[in-house]
């Protein structure tokens, strides 16, 4: 039987996912108690509304994220997103941890048209305000690598793909540039293996003119 693994952040009320973005403000639209007033009698429903900035939660980032004429959430075939043959990469975080080209040049892996999710255990401080801060992050040369090595898509379980202690962001910009879409905030990575490929899912909602939105990521294992 396939294993699932849930890749993601729960999305609530008040939750600050990158610091200085407002949180999302989860409300009712529509109570059940208000709705009583509208349908028969036993009948009621809740309609939700939710106030968000797109870069909350787990979220992926497509080329309109960094370029204006990238291609926006709207313009990707649901393949870009679903059933990718994925790897994971550990990279097992230390203090200012920059995970550079070495953790991906020694390993014997085929990455043309993979997923490549890379590891780093950092997801334990979700919601901390250590999140935020010297959070492991891939370097330019690791950038690099992955694009020549022709990925279709990285993810990463830190607060940001690129080092933000910069105002430069080469990461986001080298993978875009080349429509390799980046998947930011994953977590439950430990549960994926190492050595042995499996199934990635991170699709948006189809959205014309944005480059970010939250996703349900996760991973399916075995067959």
């Amino acid at each position: 039987m396939p294993q699932y693994i849930d890749l993601s952040h729960t999305i609530e009320d008040g939750l600050v996912t990158y610091k200085g973005l407002p949180a999302p403000i989860i409300c009712d639209y529509l109570s059940r108690e208000a709705s009583k007033g509208v349908y028969a009698d036993g009948v009621s429903f809740q309609i939700g509304k939710i106030e968000m900035v797109a870069n909350t939660g787990t979220y992926i980032d497509v080329p309109f994220h960094r370029y204006e004429d990238g291609k926006d959430l709207s313009e990707f075939e649901v393949e870009a997103f679903a059933n990718l043959e994925a790897i994971c990469v550990h990279a097992p975080y230390q203090e200012g941890l920059a995970v550079d080209v070495s953790f991906f040049e020694g390993l014997e892996i085929d990455f043309t048209g993979k997923a490549v999710l890379v590891r780093t255990n950092w997801a334990e401080h979700w919601n901390t305000p250590q999140y935020y801060e010297n959070h492991p992050f891939l370097t330019e040369s690791a950038a690099l690598f992955l694009k020549e090595a022709g990925v279709k898509l990285v993810g990463i379980d830190s607060h940001n793909i690129d080092d933000t202690r910069s105002n430069a962001r080469p990461v986001h910009s080298i993978l875009l540039k080349e429509n390799i879409l980046i998947a930011e905030h994953l977590c439950n990575m430990q549960g994926l293996p190492l050595d042995t490929p499996f199934r990635f899912f991170a699709v948006p909602p189809k959205v014309k003119g944005m480059g970010t939105f939250p996703v349900r990521a996760y991973a399916i294992l075995g067959n």
